[in-house]
């Protein structure tokens, strides 16, 4: 697919200007990060990174994209439902990977004592990219679903105004006007917010559970403020503060510094080195609470690759969303091929296939953040070493999707100016709130444009590889 900016990006000169007006945008607009030199201070921030141009979507398969996610909202719900069916589909997983097990552990162990929290809250985000299958059609394919921590939902609310203004230094002032408003903080909030309301105590406080590290602190701060703007409090804890300081009454209701807390939404927890054994005993505490977590324990493992994998399996879908045959037809149109490595024939099969082909594969172990997969000869070493070990089953493949790549600058700090061929991965958010058996919202909450070069094959815009992005749909 070629893009809308062809010529001017041949423009050097052109490209320079516009790269000073675009990062004066980004400062002021407030895309920020804090530096890697400095993380957890705001006394010297920067632009956190982003594409000079914004990127060209295929409108068709936008489109998709937004009107299959209240669906994966539904899908997700239905999986952190199914007690059978994580238990049943996690089995191999647990006994190989010591963190799904870890978590699976707090899952059986809130339901023997019967769960205390009543509203549940999902803020989810479905990843794809733009397949160009053998006749050089896109197609809409699903990455993965973040079920839990799901980032920049803030600052790509900031960047659609830094894109408009570099299309019109170029001038470009049309091309500018077509470009979407987007501000998914403002939909996550909405669901924080209804969440809050149904818990129903209107002195309680919302709780972000913040990683020790915070550089992408602004991104985080879009939704808090839109959360003081509707009045309600929000309080920033770490898993050690949760332990020092966590206490749970009578009735299950979480207090932090004599606070009682509402909802915890969770921007850390999502890999093993998140945890300790503090750590742990203060996930149970959270989990064992009455207060709404986003995401309780069993929407974080309904978010495990073997989960995808095994909703790829025919009948699955149907088993988990009865009825509902519209849905499933739009879910599976997004899907890639997903592969088990289970211990057994079909197992042995498809590891055979990829060590003997591993340019066709992506291999993908149970881990959220980027940066994670393995692709060619890193893939093809991995299985050769594991194909006979129950360790394998700890992973899933992934057919490789291979899209079109477009030229753009990628604008990073203290990063010379330079075109690149760059991929693009289109996130769009969920946000979904249940009270008991009644879902009271499902949304889509907005999207998030990532844009990388080819070189990279893996990596997010935390894991320092992918940058922020505007869809501009042609």
């Amino acid at each position: 697919m070629a893009g809308p900016w062809q010529a001017v990006v041949q423009d050097a000169a052109a490209m320079r200007e516009a790269a000073v007006c675009a990062v004066d945008a980004a400062l002021l607009e407030g895309v920020l990060m804090r530096t890697e030199a400095e993380p957890n201070a705001s006394d010297v921030v920067n632009y956190a990174p982003f594409t000079l141009l914004p990127s060209a979507v295929p409108r068709a398969l936008f489109e998709q994209a937004y009107a299959v996610q209240q669906d994966f909202n539904l899908l997700v719900d239905a999986i952190s439902q199914n007690k059978e069916f994580l238990e049943r589909t996690l089995a191999s997983t647990i006994k190989v990977d010591d963190f799904t097990a870890r978590l699976f552990r707090i899952h059986k162990q809130v339901l023997e004592e019967g769960l205390a929290q009543s509203v549940f809250l999902g803020i989810n985000r479905s990843d794809y990219m733009f397949d160009c299958g053998v006749d050089g059609t896109p197609a809409l394919k699903q990455i993965e679903i973040n079920t839990i921590a799901a980032s920049f939902g803030g600052l790509t609310s900031r960047t659609v105004a830094v894109h408009g203004r570099v299309l019109k230094v170029l001038g470009k002032s049309k091309e500018a006007s077509r470009l979407l408003p987007n501000n998914p903080s403002r939909g996550l909030a909405s669901g924080i917010a209804k969440a809050w309301e149904l818990y129903g105590s209107p002195s309680a406080v919302v709780m972000f559970l913040v990683e020790e590290v915070q550089r992408n602190i602004f991104d985080q701060r879009c939704v808090e403020n839109e959360l003081w703007n509707r009045d309600i409090r929000v309080i920033r804890k770490r898993f050690r503060d949760v332990f020092e300081k966590g206490s749970l009454d009578d009735a299950k209701r979480l207090y932090i510094d004599g606070q009682e807390v509402a909802v915890v939404y969770y921007r850390e927890g999502y890999v093993p080195k998140n945890y300790d054994q503090q750590n742990w005993e203060a996930r149970l505490l959270l989990e064992r609470s009455r207060a709404v977590k986003c995401p309780d324990i069993a929407t974080q493992l309904a978010g495990t690759k073997k989960v995808q994998q095994e909703l790829s399996r025919p009948g699955t879908l149907e088993r988990l969303l009865p009825g509902r045959a519209e849905a499933v037809a739009r879910i599976r149109a997004t899907f890639a091929g997903l592969y088990s490595l289970d211990v057994g024939e079909e197992g042995d099969k498809i590891a055979a296939t990829a060590i003997a082909d591993p340019d066709r594969f992506v291999l993908k172990p149970q881990r959220e953040g980027g940066g994670n997969n393995l692709y060619g000869e890193e893939l093809r070493q991995v299985l050769e070493k594991i194909k006979d070990t129950p360790e394998r089953t700890s992973y899933i493949l992934m057919d490789k999707i291979k899209p079109q790549p477009a030229k753009n600058y990628l604008l990073r700090a203290h990063s010379p100016l330079q075109v690149s061929e760059c991929i693009s991965e289109l996130g769009i958010f969920g946000v979904y709130v249940r009270q008991g058996k009644e879902m009271v919202m499902n949304e889509a909450a907005g999207h998030l444009l990532r844009t990388k070069a080819i070189e990279h094959a893996d990596g997010g815009v935390a894991a320092g590889v992918a940058v922020l992005d505007t869809p501009f749909l042609v």
